[in-house]
């Protein structure tokens, strides 16, 4: 339970740091398909010292549960990034609590999670929650709507990250999480210019990735993908504070009683 604990406290420091990360490289003039595919490169860099560790037996049932998560993974990092650079942190981080709902009605499906009727009571808390801190205007809209598509992809990817970890490991998953996020995010960029990168940012960002899908994938191996996902929205008050404090973005009372009441869904 402590290890379980710790790896929820990990993931939720870890993945509010890194939006923070990919929002000061998108406003350093760097495009989310590089963002994106620079990440997963240096992701699988550092992997291939955790290759030796690894106990691997390829079947096709897993190369097909590889090819969804890295197509699936790739996407919602993608949109992640580029919902940032259009919008406001403490306004997109809230709307990733919908992410257990979308990871919910997909596990019971594949993985055959069944729910209990207190998860679907804390989940509409959490839906409840972002009411108070979604985004308001144009730009708002646009990069809510990139927002959705990131939490869709990601919640879906996460029930593929799930049974590699049943199928493998958690160290494995994690080696083929970088491995498959490095294969397709190669299309992103095919056609476009190359684009330096600001390495401060970069290399802070990448160790933040790391920690976050480790920890990740620990938490899937020791309990249901959606309630962990749900567990994981407690960041959302972090990202709000980051959010107002590194960009100067404007609401926080009413952002924090939003992050508060999925505060109170989470647990």
């Amino acid at each position: 339970m402590i290890l379980t604990i710790f790896g929820v406290t990990l993931r939720i420091f870890s993945n509010s740091f890194l939006n923070v990360f990919q929002k000061i490289l998108t406003g350093y003039g760097l495009i989310p398909s590089f963002v994106n595919f620079y990440t997963f490169c240096a992701l699988s860099l550092i992997s291939l010292f955790l290759v030796p560790f690894c106990n691997i037996q390829i079947s096709e049932e897993l190369v097909l549960n590889f090819l969804l998560m890295g197509i699936l993974g790739v996407l919602g990092n993608y949109y992640i990034i580029k919902a940032l650079s259009v919008g406001e942190l403490s306004t997109l981080a809230p709307i990733n609590s919908y992410k257990p709902v979308v990871a919910l009605f997909v596990g019971v499906f594949y993985l055959g999670e069944i729910p209990a009727n207190r998860a679907l009571l804390a989940i509409l808390l959490i839906i409840l929650g972002t009411y108070f801190v979604k985004g308001m205007g144009k730009f708002a809209r646009k990069a809510v709507f990139y927002r959705v598509l990131a939490l869709i992809f990601s919640a879906s990817e996460a029930i593929f990250i799930k049974k590699i970890i049943l199928l493998t490991g958690v160290v494995e998953s994690f080696v083929l999480w970088c491995f498959a996020g490095c294969l397709f995010s190669i299309p992103l960029v095919l056609g476009k210019n190359v684009r330096s990168v600001e390495w401060q940012p970069f290399l802070l960002l990448v160790a933040s990735i790391a920690l976050m899908q480790f920890s990740t994938n620990f938490v899937f191996s020791r309990m249901n993908v959606s309630y962990a996902l749900a567990l994981f929205q407690l960041s959302t008050i972090l990202s709000v504070f980051l959010g107002v404090n590194v960009f100067r973005e404007k609401g926080l009372n009413r952002k924090l009683f939003g992050a508060s009441i999925m505060v109170v869904g989470a647990v």
